[in-house]
């Protein structure tokens, strides 16, 4: 189920035609409301008939401009918070039993290389990124007893497509974050992939409560 506030059904009719109709749908939602969560979730079991796998990575994050935490918008601040934070939660919130029911599943939440580095300028950015990382290692132990994996990756700068439109953004920070790195390269959408298969598979069912950074060694976790 690709579930997005952007409509998906064009990267869902692609995906049907390599795999077939039978392997994708598509809904458009806000992550951050409650009833369209619960909706949504309902979607996918009515049309898959369960839930294996919840990949929480909406947020808010390619269109915000650096701004000094004394010129911040209180209502921005919160609509941050409301998408990158409760949209995690709420997911989770209406997943879960389902997993439970099941005893099994996994949950990889996607958090950033910033809350570990601490940028400035970025502050709500920062602050919900650091909270996804909390929210892993707790709901990590809270959903163990019933076989439920919770992981999160934590990746660098990435130049997605809807990143790249940020351009005075990434003008600014890609040469530094490159050179903070191990390897000297951009990252792209395809340098997360392998990592998020290894969480989503039987592979790391031993594996709960941790953080995964995928940033070409720009930090040590």
């Amino acid at each position: 189920m690709i579930a997005d506030i952007a409509d998906g059904a064009n990267v869902a009719a692609a995906i049907a035609a390599k795999s077939g109709a039978n392997s994708v749908a598509s809904a458009s939602f806000d992550v951050s409301d409650e009833a369209a969560v619960k909706s949504v979730v309902k979607q996918t079991l009515d049309r898959f008939g369960q839930i294996d796998i919840l990949v929480n990575n909406a947020a808010l994050y390619a269109r915000l401009a650096p701004v000094k935490v004394t010129e911040i918008d209180v209502a921005l601040w919160d609509q941050v918070m409301a998408v990158n934070v409760r949209g995690s939660f709420l997911m989770v919130k209406h997943v879960a039993p389902h997993m439970k029911e099941r005893k099994r599943g996994k949950i990889i939440n996607i958090a950033s290389g910033t809350a570990y580095k601490g940028i400035p300028h970025m502050l709500h950015y920062v602050t919900s990124k650091g909270a996804i990382v909390s929210f892993t290692r707790a709901l990590s132990r809270e959903l163990g007893e019933f076989g439920i994996a919770v992981n999160t990756l934590a990746p660098g700068l990435i130049l997605s497509d809807t990143g790249v439109e940020n351009v005075a953004h990434h003008d600014e920070m890609r040469a530094l974050v490159r050179n903070s790195r191990a390897f000297k390269r951009d990252g792209y959408p395809e340098d997360l992939l392998g990592a998020l298969v290894f969480l989503a598979s039987s592979d790391s069912d031993f594996i709960t409560g941790q953080t995964i950074a995928v940033d070409g060694g720009s930090i040590n976790t």
